[in-house]
């Protein structure tokens, strides 16, 4: 199948890239996004996420005419489909998006097109909910026009490389459909375009997050057992690891991230009676934050009325992605638990939140701070130079619940350290 002019709905961290690497190999695109804001921001040439790489990309094609950005779609040979999926209170997926996106799509319908979703879904979803949708325009899937579902596999701070080098999987509601969707990603994709049907694609990301979700799952209960039986799960896990077969990754405060925290509960609402231990894994890294909070209780006692310097609130390094964030979840406890908390986020240090002093600066975090506590490994604060900031501030006490600081250097400079997953044999 030949493309001239593809719609992309949706311009968040998948969707822009993705449109605008299209437009640079050279198709015309059509982004599409609901938030004014984002739409006249990207019309007037401001990118609003932060990724390394997406500002020269967007404006390569913006400027090149090779991508216009609207806040409805238009006739196209391709729609592309990345809008949100989140999930409600009581952890069922909120759907809406998708529902508005189809619907959006209906009077643009013509058959030979390619509707493609990419959006993180719950099994049977591109068969059960998106071909109802689109076929009230009168025209059938996978007879009148091409329906397929194809997950996005990158890694936030990596998307730009990653969107061209990894291998895709291409999930059609017939072979024909998921040959016009390898059709679009042979485009641009220099890994392999692998065919099957729609479900299992659908069944193929959620089972990727799944399982990383229930490895660190183990690893957070590793660093709990570790707490209490005073051992150092660091030096546990890096002597573990040595076994050939053995692989266990890096506890923390939580999971966040609009992947790993999430896709896993699209299983458990798909077929509740079947996941037990994907259920289990969940609510463990669900519980983590309080389990990070509790340490930095243990550091300074009550919490009442204690300075508290939060230092960074992104789910996981250098990036500005807060969705689904532990680290707000934990400074969510520091709160309710009394403390006055200040938090710097380098990558958003206007994000708000209720209750909490947001600062742009690390000097202004931590100079009336009485403990500072790091829950997110950024290189701006992996590369502190604990001599230096013992003259910024007065505190003396800080916990590290990601092990970005070296100990020794840390401790050398008068601070009292205390470390997620370290427990003291004296207590």
């Amino acid at each position: 199948m030949k493309f001239q002019k593809i719609c992309v709905l949706g311009l968040g961290y998948i969707g822009l890239p993705t449109a605008s690497t299209l437009a640079n190999n050279g198709i015309q695109v059509v982004g599409v996004d609901v938030n004014p804001q984002v739409v006249n921001g990207l019309q007037n040439g401001k990118v609003h996420l932060f990724e390394p790489g997406l500002n020269k990309l967007v404006e390569k094609a913006l400027v090149s005419g090779k991508l216009v950005v609207r806040d409805q779609p238009e006739p196209a040979d391709a729609f592309i489909i990345a809008v949100p999926t989140p999930f409600y209170d009581d952890k069922r997926a909120d759907m809406s998006f998708v529902t508005s996106a189809a619907e959006a799509i209906i009077p643009h319908l013509r058959p030979g097109c390619l509707v493609l979703l990419e959006s993180t879904s719950p099994p049977l979803t591109t068969c059960n909910l998106v071909a109802p949708i689109l076929e009230q325009s009168g025209l059938k899937a996978g007879d009148d026009f091409y329906l397929a579902y194809s997950p996005e596999r990158v890694l936030p701070g990596q998307i730009i490389r990653e969107l061209v080098e990894n291998d895709r999987v291409v999930g059609g509601v017939n072979p024909a459909s998921a040959q016009a969707a390898q059709d679009l990603y042979t485009i641009f994709v220099q890994g392999e375009v692998v065919k099957t049907d729609a479900t299992t694609a659908e069944m193929v990301k959620l089972m990727e997050n799944t399982y990383r979700d229930v490895n660190i799952a183990i690893a957070n209960e590793f660093s709990r057992l570790a707490d209490r039986f005073g051992v150092d799960v660091w030096e546990a896990i890096s002597l573990a690891n040595r076994h050939p077969r053995v692989n266990i990754l890096r506890p923390g405060p939580g999971v966040g991230g609009h992947c790993i925290s999430v896709d896993p509960w699209f299983f458990v609402e798909a077929a509740p009676d079947l996941v037990n231990l994907i259920r289990t894994a969940r609510e463990v890294n669900d519980a983590q934050p309080a389990f990070a909070a509790a340490l930095v209780q243990r550091a300074l006692g009550n919490l009442k009325g204690k300075r508290i310097a939060a230092l960074g609130l992104a789910f996981k390094p250098d990036v500005d992605d807060l969705r689904e964030s532990p680290a707000i979840e934990v400074v969510h406890q520091l709160r309710d638990a009394g403390a006055m908390v200040s938090v710097y986020e380098p990558y958003k240090p206007d994000f708000s939140i209720e209750g909490v002093h947001a600062t742009d600066s690390f000097a202004d975090v931590v100079k009336d701070a009485d403990a500072l506590v790091l829950l997110v490994a950024h290189a701006e604060f992996k590369n502190l130079d604990p001599r230096q900031v013992a003259n910024l501030t007065g505190a003396r006490v800080v916990v590290d619940t990601v092990n970005g600081w070296q100990p020794s250097a840390w401790i050398t400079a008068g601070f009292n350290l205390y470390r997620l997953g370290v427990g003291s044999r004296n207590e």
